[in-house]
């Protein structure tokens, strides 16, 4: 079997974690597994601090002190809307960790704005802001960054345990190989190149390594995530359009549209003609303060002097997947390992049900998972890193791209194409029926099997190659659980199955590569008394 061709030359580095990916969850892990006394790189597709959903712009945190009574109805306010797939102890655990890792972030130089008493305001986070701290902190620990450095396979030893990575330096035009004790995959969601802001390059790449690896996912159902946008706009700030009013081409008010429990009607109207928004139910300090917020919100307004609040603008819906959604690598323990020995995996690369259930958003429990699972994986990770055998032998597990299954080349831009014509439009993701998913995935399975036929990729073309396939395969997860899932729960919509059916509430994992598998695992036990309620 022939190998992908590789550059005129590679470094190679050795190191007790390497981390794959440099948004929070990444950081975080470098962060962590560095302060633990392990000798860390972190490898990002771009540059870290600037690249990933986080980094160009706002987000709120899931942050409550530690109030007992704060803290409980914290974390019963969202169970309905996730509809009871959370696991409260999980949540207990995330405020604990994200109220640490912010207040650390504070006494480091965060510009947290104050309250009329002076105190400290720690709910939401400016993304340029945080980010820069976090490279600063990553690289202050002795933190390795190796910026522009796309993954391409994870490496694993002769008893199957990951000990490292290769991928390509896209600015060199060479390539870098690491032999690490454990790895955390931290690369965020899979977006499928979706226009929202700072998820072009979230295609999947860490779901596809691991899974290479042996690792399966969980909650991959609830990955059809839409956002609200400007229609000439990638920013994605649904929280906004909560004070919108939508209207048809003619102006009449549509019933029902809404960001929150209306976005369905939205997407509906799309599929017929536009759907106009003005964002005239904010009142002028409302007004005020969102600008002040999330100033990138209204740039491309400003920019063509449009008026949000008094003018009518088109308005779209951006597939956001497993960024906005809950799916992603399965967790095991405590410390974010997959079950796939030395691992670990934080932030949107792994399942957030176990705080989120069936349906999140865009920051909040999102922002907070990716804070604390990434300070356990590179904990953990630095435990496992410094006591693993370095000196193994190490071999690639990468399949699609990096190693010849045949002669025929293909072009990774139309399976790109291929994929995004199946998960894109409305009438076969958000609205799903068992007769859409299932034409569906008879497409994407042959896909897939004419990628697993081609030849290796050229180095020019290895990384798009890489995501297409990434994208095929994530794609197929999405939509084998969801055809498993037969009600309708959290954001996953059957239309021949409209509700929960209480029989379902339960977990599914997903995996696989040639064969995909879906199975059940149970969900934590409801609370069914005051006492347990209360607890």
């Amino acid at each position: 079997m022939g190998t992908a061709s590789s550059p005129s030359s590679e470094s190679h580095l050795d190191c007790d974690v390497l981390v794959l990916g440099g948004g929070p969850a990444g950081t975080w892990a470098a962060l962590e597994a560095a302060k633990s006394g392990a000798r860390v790189i972190l490898a990002d597709k771009g540059f870290c601090g600037t690249s990933g959903a986080t980094a160009p712009s706002g987000t709120s945190v899931w942050y409550v002190p530690p109030d007992p009574e704060r803290r409980h109805a914290a974390i019963v306010s969202r169970e309905a809307l996730g509809d009871h797939l959370a696991d409260r102890a999980w949540s207990a655990r995330v405020l604990d960790a994200t109220y640490d890792g912010l207040n650390h972030l504070g006494e480091r130089g965060y510009p947290f704005p104050l309250d009329e008493a002076g105190a400290p305001i720690r709910v939401s986070l400016q993304g340029p802001e945080y980010m820069r701290l976090m490279r600063k902190l990553a690289k202050g620990a002795g933190v390795r960054i190796l910026d522009h450095s796309p993954a391409l396979e994870l490496l694993v030893d002769g008893g199957g345990a990951v000990a490292g990575a290769r991928g390509i330096r896209r600015q060199q035009g060479d390539a870098w190989r690491v032999h690490a004790g454990a790895v955390v995959i931290a690369t965020g969601g899979c977006a499928f190149l979706s226009r929202a802001l700072g998820c072009t390059a979230l295609t999947g790449d860490g779901h596809l390594m691991a899974a290479e690896a042996g690792a399966d996912f969980s909650g991959m159902e609830f990955s059809n995530a839409y956002a609200i946008a400007a229609a000439f706009s990638s920013v994605t700030k649904t929280l906004f359009y909560k004070w919108a009013t939508f209207t048809d081409a003619g102006g009449d008010e549509i019933p029902g549209a809404a960001s929150n429990g209306g976005r369905s009607v939205i997407a509906r109207h799309l599929q017929t003609g536009p759907v106009f928004a003005r964002l005239d139910r904010a009142d002028e300090a409302m007004r005020q303060s969102m600008r002040s917020a999330q100033p990138n919100f209204f740039l491309p307004f400003d920019r063509m002097g449009i008026d949000p609040f008094t003018q009518r603008f088109p308005v779209t819906l951006h597939l956001e997947g497993t960024v906005r959604g809950t799916g992603g690598l399965r967790i095991v323990d405590e410390t974010c390992a997959t079950g796939v020995p030395g691992l670990y995996a934080a932030g949107d690369a792994a399942t957030r049900e176990l705080i989120c259930g069936g349906f999140t958003g865009g920051g909040s429990h999102n922002a907070a998972w990716a804070i604390s699972s990434g300070r356990w994986a590179g904990r953990a990770a630095a435990d496992h890193g410094r006591r693993a055998h370095t000196g193994a032998a190490r071999q690639g597990a990468g399949t699609v791209g990096l190693r010849d299954a045949g002669a025929r080349p293909f072009d990774p831009a139309e399976a790109a194409r291929t994929v995004l014509g199946e998960v894109h439009p409305f009438e076969r993701n958000y609205f799903r029926t068992a007769a859409g998913l299932g034409a569906a995935l008879d497409r994407l399975d042959r896909q897939w099997e004419g990628l697993r036929a081609a030849a290796a990729a050229d180095r020019d073309g290895v990384l798009r190659t890489r995501e297409a396939a990434a994208m095929t395969a994530v794609a197929r997860w999405m939509y084998r659980s969801a055809l498993a899932r037969t009600e309708s729960r959290g954001m996953h919509r059957r239309m021949e199955h409209a509700g929960a059916d209480p029989a379902q509430r339960h977990y599914l994992t997903s995996g696989g590569l040639d064969a995909v598998f879906v199975s059940r695992r149970p969900a934590p036990a409801l609370a069914t008394n005051a006492a347990e309620i209360a607890a």
